[in-house]
């Protein structure tokens, strides 16, 4: 479901004005302050990047985020930050380039302009209540909860339309066999129970789901109920005790006093991804050129002490459900898959996975290897290849994908596998399979690049200390 046409425009407009405030404070300081006399060379050079710098610091702050676009504190938050960051990283460039006459553009128009954008946006703010308070310009939300709990949200109903949402339905938890559900509460209509929550707001189209506190729900029914949302298109808003989920998907959205989280869909494209796919690529490059000897030696170490390809090749499965063929220094004797089927008692896995301690398939030199996980660095080459990512979950085989249940291990196929990844840092084979699953989940749901970057360099830490490695 798309977002209402109204905020699309809205955030257009908002998008004109800021760029209109930037322009007309760099005028006003040009011919104000400097009476129209213009720079030459690195100056002017530095005076026409001041519009572009501001324009470019609001996108890095999200300040044209349709869900803080109008609503709370965070708007505002953000537009300071980005001219804060816009004047600091400007007034460096300055001072490294030598263009001090160029500083009263940096310390005087982009300051300008940040107060102009913030008035400008207060401005635009109170025109949209003005509307919402005749009923336009707001979203039609479903609540689901404890009948007091929406009798007391629907007590705050005008603070509920300056916040931009209209509550057009209810659902109340279900009853005991026999016990009929109210026909409203407070006038809005129960649709149903909360067990019918997503078929209710595909049939009517609520672009939020609202939810509050309420015996029936659980951590792991909020996870399955946040899923099946994400095809509806619609917001999931819910107080801060159904979920423990954290990073950038979660959004304060305060409605009439109640401190609710939105919680936006997962997105695994765009520009975010795009830096993550490059760096990938390029720092598994570097790596492979810098321990070139090392693969070399190991290559020969596995070569001569044992009969057999230097290479085990595994198909696994990837992003999307797409199989690929995975790489590793084979660290086993060749015929180690044909012995498989006689040590499946002797397992010290976790059910769907196999790891044994002491397997009688390892080498010599494959236990050295598997002990500081040497034995995984040929996958570098199936990161440059784009088959897998630096950070990532497990990459699974294909007979455990088909036994994947409810648990949401299938959702580990959103993303690339990874050459490390939360299941690497918090103890690789020590993990039971729900334990397992929890790790690639948190990565999946709550992915940043700086996730990645921290994962880095805790596996360094994991391999050196060799945790859960055998």
């Amino acid at each position: 479901m798309p977002r209402p046409a109204w905020e699309r425009r809205y955030a257009i407009l908002v998008f004109c004005i800021d760029l209109l405030c930037v322009l007309i404070a760099d005028l006003a300081v040009t011919f104000g302050y400097h009476r129209g006399e213009l720079p030459s060379g690195k100056t002017l050079a530095l005076v026409m990047v001041v519009p572009f710098a501001a324009v470019l610091a609001l996108a890095v702050q999200k300040a044209w985020d349709a869900r803080v676009l109008g609503a709370g504190v965070e708007e505002f938050r953000r537009v300071g930050r980005a001219y804060v960051l816009a004047i600091a990283v400007l007034a460096g460039a300055g001072y490294a380039w030598g263009t001090a006459s160029g500083q009263s553009w940096i310390f005087g128009a982009l300051p300008l302009a940040g107060a102009a954008t913030l008035g400008a946006r207060l401005l635009l703010r109170r025109f949209v209540r003005m509307r919402r308070r005749r009923g336009r310009l707001v979203r039609s939300v479903l609540v689901a909860g404890d009948s007091i709990e929406v009798h007391e949200l629907l007590a705050r109903a005008g603070e509920l339309r300056d916040a931009g949402w209209q509550v057009d339905g209810i659902c109340l938890p279900a009853r005991t066999s026999g016990v009929v559900l109210p026909l409203a509460v407070d006038d809005v209509p129960v649709l149903g129970t909360e067990d019918d929550i997503v078929g209710i707001t595909q049939l009517h189209g609520f672009q939020a789901v609202a939810l509050l506190p309420s015996s029936g729900w659980t951590h792991s029914k909020t996870r399955r109920l946040s899923w099946d949302l994400e095809h509806t298109g619609a917001d999931l808003l819910m107080a801060p005790v159904l979920m423990d989920l954290v990073g950038p998907r979660l959004h304060m959205a305060p409605l009439a006093g109640l401190p609710l989280l939105q919680l936006s869909a997962p997105r695994y494209a765009g520009p975010a991804w795009l830096v993550k796919n490059i760096f990938d690529r390029v720092a598994a490059l570097m790596i492979v050129v810098l321990l070139a000897p090392l693969l070399l030696a190991i290559a020969l170490a596995v070569r001569l002490t044992s009969p057999g390809p230097v290479l085990f090749r595994q198909t696994r499965v990837g992003r999307d459900g797409r199989t690929f063929t995975m790489f590793k220094f084979r660290s086993m004797v060749v015929d180690a898959e044909d012995r498989l089927a006689d040590l499946t008692d002797c397992s010290d896995g976790n059910g769907i996975l196999f790891k044994m301690r002491e397997d009688p398939r390892v080498t010599r030199v494959g236990r050295f290897i598997r002990r500081y996980s040497l034995d995984e660095l040929p996958q570098l080459f199936n990161v440059v290849t784009g088959d897998m990512s630096l950070v990532g979950p497990r990459p699974p085989l294909e007979c455990e994908v088909a036994r994947y249940g409810e648990d949401g291990a299938r959702r580990r196929l959103f993303v690339k596998p990874g050459l490390t990844g939360l299941w690497q840092v918090s103890g690789r084979s020590n993990l039971s399979w729900e334990e397992s699953v929890r790790a690639d989940l948190r990565y999946v749901e709550n992915w940043t690049f700086a996730l990645d970057l921290s994962i880095l360099r805790r596996t360094l830490r994991a391999v050196l200390h060799r945790d859960g490695a055998y």
